[in-house]
């Protein structure tokens, strides 16, 4: 682990001595003397997080100090330093800086405590500290001193100052100390010089690069400097450790670019003999050299080192559970274009115990490292509600949609049989286009390029998918058309347009043509969400995050996305523009492309148009596009009225009180105290889940991918795969980022109370494999119940992946989605529903969110935050959002963040809600009318009794008089009843006859129970 639990200890360091040139200034070397690493407690973010212990053994009235500090920070110099006085607390004054290097610091000051211990502090920081996302900068240097003492001291003149300084009385180094272990700079962050460096290179008959072997137990940190550990020890080209049987076993080759540029660096493994058989070969692996990525594909990478630097290699060794204890030895051999190879003899003693896991169990081992190249749940397996993909001739089936394909690969209709409540599926089909899908390709003329149909083939690829592929030509181009339909109802389509002869073209274009009553709503391009505009042009623009848009009605719809094989998933919310949307070449066209929609009566079309181009004769462009076709599944109301969130981590005698039933544990609490890495605290999650268990509750937790707290034992292993994993960025952030990465990375959220400090992970990367085995390893460990993600930065094959293996490890488990609003400049005007609609099918609930308006139109509610379009439901959030209206959506707030939702859960419990149907205010013809389109109703049919639920956007209060079809509620309208129990904060008690107008407030509502009263 990072943190190195009792690995800490008190070690010498031999320091070169040298002889002192003009100036003090002019050292190189440092002269010989032990230091002494250790850590104390002060106030960090006053003082920074590191100091020197200083002794005066005799008063004086000036004393000089060689700090030979050895620091990994560049321009150490523009850093002030401060000495504090260790009896009393206060700063000393009178202080004189003579020289500061990266290498050793000199400095004169007046103990005025006379014989003591003084504290040095050279890393002193400040800023917006107690911020989620911090502004640290490091305090520059600074006077204090009295002319007069310096003038007594002889340091009045800085020509001579450290010449003088020299008859001074030496104060004695004690120490040097961090805050604490975390923030500890040995053994590996600790440099050598450069004297040091030369020197070492001169042992080795000066070499153009070298290898040092490492264990695992000591990351290697600094890519431009040599830890002072290898130059004591040596560049021994020997790697000596030990393992259990079964384990996977770590460890580290850094890979020093002393002189040259190393190109193409590779690492040959060979097999290890012991004293009852081999380890072969093959049970080595170098993440840095490839692996497996995010889909399952294998890889490999090329590793160059740019001169200077250092590249660490991190290596494992899948040690056989049959292997028969004892010292196995072989070797490997690193090597580099043009290079002479640089052999690593290897031994490994291992012990006649067995490791459970491969040693997963123990963080500390980083034996999980393996896991960034699995395919854990990557299969075409079905996860429930779906069902197989269905192959009938050109009909292709899903749960409640058909796909009939045309000859030339592209869809010829789209079916829904999802009903319009939404709590069914139904019989008869909704179709969605008003004419088949087309890519149109016109000449240089405008003429379009008829197709020449050559083959089409289908192809089952497993219950979970279906596949095709179509060719076929259009005068002078060449069309290649690979598609996917997936059983969630995802279809991804490969365009390949290729140049036979070199063609110029006016346009290559998308036509979706969908029927105008399923085009009621939309959202994307810059839409907000609701009603489809009559007219509406949209062009690419690398500061939006939006390549898409969806289009429907709530049981009938669609979402295309346009791309092109060079995509690369965005990160998204705060940090969108630190990594945009890659535009893709064929669509965007340089700026000259974009999509039109235009309400017609036949039809509401969506063009989507790349502009004029020429290709050259061989040329291919990829026109890629994506469909989602929606509703995902059916609405699932029993399980909203009966999951009841409290989304805080508490004694859950206290959730079970307050009438919830299920727990979010969010990250910075004690039993998942890092952020998206809750593996350092699993006693204490595991006996909570238990508990929760025992109680009938469950328990989620906080773990998603978008950023990794600075806690992770991997951290620096992740580092080393460059911006693979760790998306690159201009640094910054709390101290400890700066002082101990260094750079390039994006700082991400951070919790002060616990010094949490996150960097933004890359939008696509293994890391998600590592994540969906963290997941099994939870869920097998912990068994937690599912998953609260705030944000998705992954895309939707890894939450299918999630979902499989929540699926797979424990009964009815749950996923819920948070988002903030996202159509802000910062994160690039994107719709958060339209952005995260992918991974729609695999949630259980919505909690969107902060800064989402609740006076927005119901359109609004309907697209963008309930989910009732793609068979979701949701909660609301900014100020508790509206209650009256949210329950037209089935929404209500969650414990303890938003609003207090008691009540209505007492008033779900008393009349049964859970056993309702809901009938949807969007339902034609439903059984309870108001009239207006500014109040509307959703009835929740019950068997003896049902619920009306008002909401209203009026600006006035208004009174309305109900139409009830009684009998279609199964009520007998002669003995029909209106009440509205009392429920306090939402309404008071109240009893309307039949046909008397009911106000409503603006802005409010009312639940009305409608029953049949006794009989006389």
């Amino acid at each position: 682990m990072l943190r190195r639990r009792g690995l800490r200890h008190v070690f010498g360091i031999v320091l070169l001595a040298l002889t002192l040139a003009n100036t003090l200034a002019a050292v190189s070397g440092l002269a010989a003397q032990e230091v002494v690493y250790r850590t104390a407690r002060w106030e960090p973010d006053s003082l920074g997080n590191h100091r020197a212990v200083v002794r005066v053994r005799k008063p004086a009235p000036a004393v000089r100090i060689r700090l030979p500090w050895r620091r990994r920070d560049l321009e150490p110099e523009r850093k002030g330093v401060w000495v504090v006085d260790a009896r009393t607390g206060s700063r000393v004054a009178n202080v004189a800086v003579l020289t500061i290097t990266r290498e050793a610091g000199e400095l004169a000051f007046e103990p005025v405590s006379g014989a003591g211990d003084y504290y040095v502090y050279y890393m002193r920081y400040t800023g917006s500290i107690r911020s989620n996302y911090p502004k640290i900068t490091y305090v520059g240097p600074d006077s204090t001193a009295d002319s007069a003492w310096l003038a007594r001291s002889g340091l009045g003149d800085p020509a001579r100052a450290a010449r003088e300084a020299r008859k001074l009385p030496a104060a004695e180094l004690v120490a040097f100390e961090a805050v604490d272990e975390f923030d500890r700079m040995d053994p590996m962050e600790v440099i050598a010089t450069a004297e040091e460096t030369r020197r070492l290179l001169g042992r080795q008959g000066n070499p153009s690069w070298l290898v040092f072997p490492e264990e695992r137990r000591f990351p290697i940190r600094m890519t431009t400097d040599l830890p002072l550990r290898w130059l004591r020890r040596g560049s021994t080209g020997a790697f000596h450790g030990s393992a259990a049987r079964g384990e996977f076993f770590v460890f580290q080759l850094g890979v020093w670019a002393a002189q040259t540029r190393l190109e193409d660096v590779r690492v040959d493994f060979g097999p290890l003999s012991g004293p009852r058989g081999v380890i072969a070969a093959s049970g080595f692996r170098c993440f840095n050299l490839g692996g497996v990525d995010w889909q399952g594909h294998a890889f490999t990478a090329r590793v160059d080192v740019t001169e200077g630097r250092m590249l660490p290699l991190w290596c494992g060794l899948q040690v056989p559970r049959s292997t028969a204890a004892g010292r196995y030895a072989g070797s490997m051999t690193v090597r580099a274009r043009g290079q002479d190879p640089a052999p690593v003899a290897f031994t490994i003693a291992i012990s006649g115990d067995t490791i459970r896991n491969a040693g997963d169990d123990d963080p500390s081992r980083l034996s999980r490292l393996r896991w960034l190249d699995s395919r854990l749940a990557a299969d075409e397996e079905v996860v429930a509600p779906y069902t197989p993909v269905t192959v009938r001739g050109d009909t292709l089936g899903i749960l409640g949609r058909e796909l009939l394909l045309g000859q030339d690969g592209l869809p010829a209709a789209i079916r829904s049989y999802f009903t319009i409540e939404m709590t069914s599926i139904g019989r008869s089909p909704r179709e969605v286009l008003a004419a088949p899908v087309r890519l149109v390709l016109l000449d240089s003329a405008g003429r379009e390029l008829p197709r020449m149909p050559v083959e089409r083939r289908i192809t089952p690829v497993g219950p979970g998918a279906v596949a095709w592929n179509a060719s076929s030509r259009a005068g002078p181009l060449e069309l290649a058309i690979d598609g996917r339909l997936e059983f969630d109802g995802y279809v991804a389509f490969t365009v390949a347009v290729r140049a036979r002869e070199a063609v110029s073209l006016r346009d290559i274009r998308l036509e979706l043509p969908i029927l105008p009553d399923v085009a009621r709503y939309a959202m994307g391009l810059g839409l907000r969400g609701g009603g489809a505009p009559g007219v509406f042009d949209w062009t690419w623009d690398s500061t939006r995050n939006q390549d898409g848009a969806w289009l429907g009605d709530v049981n009938a719809g669609l979402q295309f996305s346009l791309r092109d094989d060079r995509y690369s998933r965005p990160l998204n919310t705060n940090f969108y523009l630190s990594k945009p949307l890659i535009m893709p070449r064929s669509w965007a066209n340089n700026g000259s492309g974009g999509c039109r929609l235009r309400g017609g009566k036949e039809a509401y079309q969506v063009i989507c148009f790349s502009g004029a181009r020429t290709m050259t004769a061989g040329e291919v462009q990829r026109y890629d596009f994506q469909l989602l076709l929606t509703p995902f599944h059916p609405l699932q109301t029993k399980a909203q009225w009966s999951t009841r969130y409290f989304h805080a981590y508490v004694p859950l005698d206290s959730v079970a009180r307050m009438g919830a039933n299920t727990v979010n544990v969010h990250h910075a609490t004690a039993i998942n105290p890092w952020i998206n890495y809750p593996f350092l605290a699993t006693d204490g999650l595991s006996a909570y889940v238990d508990s929760a268990h025992a109680r009938g509750m469950r328990v989620k937790i906080y773990y998603t991918v978008r950023e990794l707290t600075n806690h992770a034992p991997e951290l620096f292993a992740l580092r080393s795969l460059g911006s693979e994993v760790i998306a690159p960025g201009p640094g910054g952030g709390f101290s400890w980022l700066q002082e101990h990465l260094g750079d390039d990375y994006i700082a991400a959220w951070h919790v002060p109370e616990i010094k949490d400090a996150a960097v933004i992970n890359t939008g696509i990367s293994r890391w998600h494999n590592f994540y969906v085995e963290g997941l099994r390893w939870l869920v097998e460990n912990t068994a937690i119940d599912g998953l609260y993600i705030d944000d998705v930065a992954f895309d939707r094959s890894i939450m299918k992946r999630v979902r499989k293996v929540l699926a797979r490890g424990r009964p009815a488990p749950l996923i819920d989605l948070h988002s903030a609003n996202q159509f802000n400049p910062r994160d690039g005007f994107a719709n958060s529903a339209n952005l995260y609609l992918e991974h729609f099918p695999y949630i259980d609930r919505l909690w969107f969110g902060e800064y989402f308006d609740y006076n927005a139109p119901p359109e609004f509610w309907l697209t963008e935050m309930s989910g009732i379009p793609f068979g979701l439901m949701g909660e609301m959030l900014q100020d508790g959002g509206n209650p009256w209206r949210g329950m037209l959506f089935g929404m209500t707030s969650r414990l303890p963040w938003s609003g207090d939702p008691r009540e209505l859960w007492r008033f779900f419990d008393a009349y049964g809600i859970a056993d309702t149907r809901m009938i949807g205010f969007w339902v034609p013809g439903q059984p309870v009318r108001t009239g207006r389109s500014d109040v509307l109703a959703t009835v929740y049919q019950g068997p003896t009794r049902s619920i009306v639920a008002l909401g209203s956007w009026a600006t006035d209060t208004v009174k309305l008089q109900l139409e009830i079809d009684w009998a279609r509620l199964g009520l007998n309208p002669g003995r029909g009843r209106i009440a509205a129990p009392p429920l306090p904060g939402f309404q008071p008690e109240a009893n309307f006859r039949r046909g008397e107008p009911i106000p409503v407030a603006p802005g409010k509502g009312w639940l009305l129970v409608l029953e049949a009263s006794p009989s006389p």
